[in-house]
């Protein structure tokens, strides 16, 4: 029954509202009672004392009994709610205004009455013991009766007898109490409206957010949408705070499930390609060796020969291609850390074009360096640099024709720019923008050339560094791939 909180609020507040209804009507009735004793009190202080003067109701320690009947007549039309009764000194009553075998005690307690004479300007009510009842209690008024300076008894008046009772009790039902009893429900069931509504409005944005959240877990991509995005953080309250949290929260997920379900898809890709790239070189690589084996004495010497270059081809490329995934691999671990340190761009660049002198001469490609900044220090990873520039100057002269030229060129720009440019056909601009893809090669589609990781490794290193790696390219006049690196100091 109570499954929300705005449920839960509302029996709480009803439940504290009704106990505090009835509390608040015992006060006010219990105070109410108090209060009338305290004035009917105050009002008769002085009546038992004036009886006493006015009045001989003992004579050498015999009750007058004329004289109290007299007074009892007179109190009775006066007032019937008060009872006299006539004690000796030690408290037992020797006889009093009421009826007969109404009075169920023989003797009252002197300790009120005591404390009655003693301290007259005490703040009433002070109560005394109830001839009539057991163990009630009631105001009264007394005095002692003295005679020759002897004490010979006590007046002790009760201020409200059996008719009294009935008269409050009637003052209870009275259309003045119910007036004011209602007046109290009334303001209590008011109050308990208004706190109904303002918790309402309170948990509506929590409603809200409870159902955006049991939407998200329905698997409903547009749920978090439904949420407030303009909340300020520093005037934000709690729930604004658990609301921002939340829709934080959500469009993290989303974005780590469409990384996750990327990177499914680029690993279906790549073990994809790496299959048809494996497949080649080791059918081919297969075919071969068979060969040789079957027809080892068919063969002359020179075949023999290229049938073995053919395969060590093949391996150095299954090779290839087996580093490369390590490294790809390595570079894109979550836990890859760099080690940047001061070095030379320009001698890091003129080292690595001595290692492809041999192989550009063979193709007949000139490997030109334009070193701008021959003093200008790097701070980079040296070891992962070094990758990056040998993977641009590797593809720079696959694509480079004969009597071509690769340039590799450093400058500084303040930052300091390192660039490898070829002369080659250019990157046509539907290929353009998957160039840096994993397995994917310009013209490899048409050309049934094999696809490679080296730009993939290469965006990946200059990524590590917090640069991009851009490229310039026109079909028919070349490429040029370049990044910037800070200086060192």
């Amino acid at each position: 029954m109570f499954t929300s909180l705005y449920s839960k609020i509302a029996a709480g507040l009803a439940a504290l509202f009704l106990a505090l209804g009835l509390i608040f009507i015992g006060v006010t009735v219990f105070s109410t009672d108090m209060y009338q004793q305290e004035v009917n009190q105050k009002l008769n202080r002085d009546l038992a004392d004036q009886i006493v003067r006015e009045w001989l109701l003992m004579d050498q320690g015999k009750v007058n009994a004329t004289a109290l009947k007299e007074i009892f007549h007179m109190l009775m039309v006066i007032n019937p709610g008060i009872e006299i009764y006539l004690l000796d000194p030690d408290g037992n009553i020797l006889t009093y205004s009421a009826p007969k075998g109404s009075v169920k005690r023989k003797s009252v307690s002197l300790g009120p009455v005591l404390e009655w004479l003693d301290r007259l300007d005490a703040s009433p009510p002070i109560q005394g013991d109830d001839p009539k009842h057991p163990t009630r209690k009631k105001v009264f008024s007394a005095a002692p009766i003295m005679r020759d300076n002897t004490l010979e008894g006590y007046l002790y008046v009760i201020l409200g007898g059996e008719q009294y009772d009935s008269v409050a009790d009637k003052l209870k039902g009275s259309y003045i109490f119910r007036l004011s009893t209602w007046m109290i429900l009334a303001g209590l069931m008011f109050t308990f409206v208004s706190g109904l509504v303002i918790f309402g409005l309170l948990t509506g944005r929590l409603k809200r957010l409870a159902r955006v959240m049991d939407a998200f877990r329905a698997d409903s991509p547009a749920a978090p949408a439904d949420l407030p995005a303009d909340i300020k953080p520093g005037s934000a309250d709690e729930i604004d705070r658990l609301t921002l949290t939340f829709r934080n929260m959500a469009d993290r997920i989303h974005e780590q499930v469409d990384a996750l379900n990327a990177s499914d898809r680029m690993r279906r890709e790549l073990v994809a390609n790496v299959s048809h790239d494996l497949k080649t070189p080791l059918a081919t690589l297969q075919g071969y060796i068979e060969t040789l084996l079957m027809s080892d004495n068919d063969q002359t010497p020179a075949q023999r020969r290229e049938y073995l270059s053919i395969a060590i081809k093949h391996c150095l490329r299954l090779n290839t291609l087996v580093e490369e995934l390590l490294e790809l691999a390595q570079v894109e671990s979550a836990r890859y850390q760099i080690r940047p340190e001061p070095f030379n761009p320009a001698e890091l660049a003129g080292d690595i074009l001595q290692k492809f002198a041999l192989r550009a001469d063979e193709r007949q490609v000139d490997l030109h360096p334009l070193f701008h900044a021959t003093q200008t220090f790097a701070m980079a990873d040296i070891a992962l640099i070094e990758r990056a520039l040998e993977n641009l100057i590797e593809n720079a002269l696959r694509h480079t024709p004969e009597k071509g030229r690769v340039t590799v060129a450093v400058s500084a720009t303040p930052d300091i720019e390192i660039s490898v440019s070829d002369t080659g056909p250019g990157i046509s601009e539907d290929e353009l923008p998957r160039i840096f893809d994993r397995f994917y090669k310009p013209g490899a589609e048409s050309s049934g050339a094999h696809v490679g990781l080296g730009l993939a490794i290469t965006r990946k290193i200059i990524d590590l560094h917090g640069e991009e790696l851009r490229v310039d390219t026109s079909p028919g006049k070349g490429t040029r791939f370049y990044f910037r690196l800070p200086p060192a100091g």
